[in-house]
């Protein structure tokens, strides 16, 4: 038996993270990992007590939103910010960490990460952003798409 790579295992938990997503589009998961421990998970949906799209409907569906555009017209929170928030509420540090993200962060997303203290970005789809590409290298933080077959651990 293959033991999966670290970076294989944890994009393999950020797929099954993005299960819990209420969202109706594109279901998202994060993780947030620091010396290979994992220290927030994260998916896409409405914060807390709030009612799921699956029940109000999706808002950027009805106002006929792309993707990728006009972030504040939605009633969620994407998987990045969950598993930043989630970090915060418990007291847990992730200056230093490194983002598994199952598609690749957008700029409202990327400016938190930069402001955490993220240091890398492991991601498996593309996203259509070109101002977070741009910012995201400017701060230096390393990002990489994972493929199964590219089987390098970032870690």
């Amino acid at each position: 038996m293959q033991r999966p790579s670290w970076d294989q295992y944890f994009m393999d938990i950020t797929h099954l993270v993005a299960t819990r997503s209420s969202c109706l589009r594109r279901q998202v998961g994060a993780l947030l990992v620091k010396d290979r421990n994992i220290l927030a998970t994260g998916y896409n949906g409405v914060p807390s007590g709030i009612t799921h799209c699956e029940v109000a409907g999706c808002l950027r569906e009805r106002l006929n939103v792309p993707s990728g555009e006009r972030h504040e017209l939605c009633r969620g929170l994407h998987a990045e910010q969950n598993a930043i928030i989630q970090a915060a509420k418990h007291g847990t540090n992730i200056d230093g960490a490194t983002l598994y993200c199952t598609t690749m962060p957008c700029i409202i997303c990327t400016k938190m990460i930069i402001n955490a203290g993220i240091t890398t970005v492991v991601y498996g789809e593309g996203y259509a952003d070109e101002l977070a590409r741009e910012m995201i290298s400017e701060a230096a933080i390393e990002v990489v798409q994972f493929t199964p077959a590219s089987q390098g651990d970032t870690l």
